[in-house]
């Protein structure tokens, strides 16, 4: 197991900011981590770090203590407000970071991946928000982690950096990098990660992948129908759904009656055009599981 979290707790104080969570993450993992700000998100991400103390429970990195040299070495960390030196260019940065970490990377070809290859000789003191959040990508990149921990890496770039960024998440989880990313992005998550783990107040409440969770939660499953104009009126009366738009049908159900509703649908014959099914989003399943009553 690449990371093992079993018992977490740490306290500033009085105050407990993380209770008794537990979870593992394996090679080639990539697990989501959500929570309202303040659920503890950045606390596990420090303490797996070897930033914060424990105050109880233990995490093990590839065998190895938080901060300890081997976990050191394994582990990549970009902050959500990552800072380099202004008057150094990309680089620069990028090579002493390659030094400190050991690492005989190409660096041109990192600062190429990652959308910089035209602002490598430039300083970092002129860089906007994204590229700075781009080179912070390329040193996660430096030396191929074991481990990367991710605390919301995509702040400050377009949706199309978004995508690349992405796109190299996959590729170190494909070398078997384990992946802990953290974001308020619900939709990029929902698609892009393996398994949604949610904190809420400090506590673990749920640790599983999107089909899991929506089969735990049951929540509503949404059609959309597209029928002739003619037709939408009695269609919407038939299958109990509202009409909206002139040709389109709205209409829920319980999961267990999905195959029933869609087999009704069909049922209809030529004059539905089109039929959308769609699945309670992550949104919808953060809502659910953190709700005060869910505890």
């Amino acid at each position: 197991m690449t990371l093992s979290i079993q018992g977490a707790s740490v306290r500033r104080g009085k105050l407990e900011t993380l209770k008794n969570v537990s979870f593992d993450i394996k090679a080639g993992e990539r697990v989501a981590l959500i929570g309202h700000n303040g659920a503890g998100k950045t606390t596990l991400m420090k303490a797996c770090l070897g930033l914060l103390p424990l105050f109880s429970g233990s995490i093990s990195v590839l065998g190895d203590k938080p901060g300890g040299t081997a976990a050191r070495e394994a582990t990549a960390y970009l902050p959500e407000n990552v800072s380099f030196h202004p008057a150094l260019s990309g680089i620069e940065v990028l090579s002493m970071l390659a030094a400190l970490k050991g690492a005989d990377d190409n660096i041109r070809d990192l600062l190429d991946i990652v959308g910089l290859h035209e602002a490598a000789e430039r300083r970092v003191g002129t860089y906007s928000k994204g590229m700075r959040q781009r080179l912070g990508l390329a040193q996660v990149l430096l030396a191929n982690p074991k481990l990367a921990i991710l605390d919301e890496p995509t702040s400050g770039l377009d949706p199309i950096s978004r995508s690349d960024f992405y796109r190299l998440v996959d590729g170190l989880a494909q070398k078997g990098c384990a992946v802990l990313i953290s974001s308020h992005a619900l939709t990029e998550l929902e698609a892009k990660t393996d398994r949604i783990t949610v904190l809420r107040h400090g506590e673990l409440v749920v640790s599983d992948s999107l089909s899991a969770l929506r089969a735990e939660a049951g929540l509503p499953i949404r059609f959309h129908i597209r029928t002739t104009v003619e037709a939408a009126d009695e269609f919407a009366t038939t299958l109990g759904g509202q009409r909206v738009n002139g040709q389109q049908i709205e209409l829920s159900c319980l999961p267990e009656q999905k195959l029933a509703v869609l087999s009704q649908i069909t049922s209809l014959g030529s004059k539905v055009l089109d039929v959308d099914i769609i699945p309670p989003h992550l949104d919808d399943l953060y809502r659910y599981f953190s709700a005060e009553e869910q505890q």
